[in-house]
Parts: structure tokens; C-alpha cells; sequence
């Protein structure tokens, strides 16, 4: 499943004289590849290697864009965040599924049990629901939102109706 951080790891890999690489889902189905060099810059042949790449080797249901680095800020890209080893081990992993989401979230949120209701493949929206065994504090939902959207696939969001 091709999560953000799979996919930034995979092009690393692939790329390594990329030094500043940053993936973002900007819209359904959509994912904006940023990436500059050493000297602080995206060649035009960097750029086509890298969308011929994405486009033939990544998440295969998202449409890649890619942009020097330098428009992250533009683009408004949320800064990049520390995750809990768990969260980065689990988008990490290739052969990772909705079993394998709903396991994740499950430990990091002993409170409750995580279960998927169904993925709307036209809005890109994968719907979750939460049962918890107390009320959730709201920065707890929110933790919740953000390492879910590190485990999705690229191109997704999600919607958690907490219960």
C-alpha cells in the first residue's frame, strides 16, 4: 500500500542525490512529489526521471505531480511530524492493509477498538469507526487523524465517527 512515508523512502532509495524529498496528498487521487539536490535545485531531467518513476513504480491509483522542494511552503505542505515507531514501522511496511491499519491504530489506542466501514473509491474517503471504552480527549482524536493519514494510502483521506 503506498503510504507517504513508503513512497519518500522508495524514491530516496531510488534517487539517493535527492536530499530534500517530501510527498503530500493535496487532493483525492493526487499526490505532489517535492524533491531538490544537493545544491538546493530540481534539474528538468531529475524531474521527468522522477515522474516516470512515481507514475510507474509507486501507489499505481494516484496521479503524481512533481515540484522543486522550495514549494512546499507555497503549497502549504504541513511540516513533517514525529510519529510513534509504531506508525512509521506500520506505513512503512509494502504488504500493509486495512487489517494492518486497524491493527496499528488498535495498540496505539488500547481505549477502543478501530473497525473499517467502507472506502468511497470516487471521494478517495476511506470511513472508519471508533467504539472506545471512554470519551476521547480531543487531542487524542486528533493524534488519531494523523497517524491514520500516515498509514493510508496516498491520494486517500479518512473519516473516523468515534462512538
Amino acid at each position: 500500500m503506498g503510504t507517504r512515508l513508503l513512497s519518500e523512502q522508495l524514491v530516496k532509495k531510488r534517487f539517493p542525490h535527492l536530499k530534500y524529498v517530501r510527498i503530500h496528498t493535496p487532493e483525492k487521487h493526487k499526490a505532489t512529489i517535492y524533491a531538490w539536490n544537493e545544491d538546493l535545485n530540481l534539474p528538468e531531467k531529475d524531474a521527468e526521471s522522477l515522474q516516470r518513476y512515481a507514475s510507474g513504480y509507486l501507489y499505481p491509483y494516484v496521479s503524481y505531480e512533481v515540484k522543486a522542494y522550495n514549494l512546499v511552503q507555497t503549497d502549504k505542505v504541513p511540516l513533517p511530524q514525529d510519529f510513534p515507531e509504531a506508525v512509521v514501522q506500520t506505513a512503512k511496511r509494502r504488504n500493509l492493509n486495512q487489517h494492518g491499519i486497524i491493527e496499528a491504530i488498535n495498540r496505539l489506542f488500547p481505549c477502543g477498538h478501530l473497525s473499517f466501514v467502507y472506502y468511497d473509491a470516487a471521494e478517495s474517503l476511506i470511513y472508519f469507526d471508533f467504539h472506545a471504552i471512554r470519551n476521547l480527549q480531543n487531542r487524542e482524536k486528533e493524534a488519531m487523524y494523523k497517524y491514520l493519514n500516515e498509514i493510508i494510502p496516498l491520494g486517500s483521506y479518512c473519516e473516523v465517527t468515534f462512538y
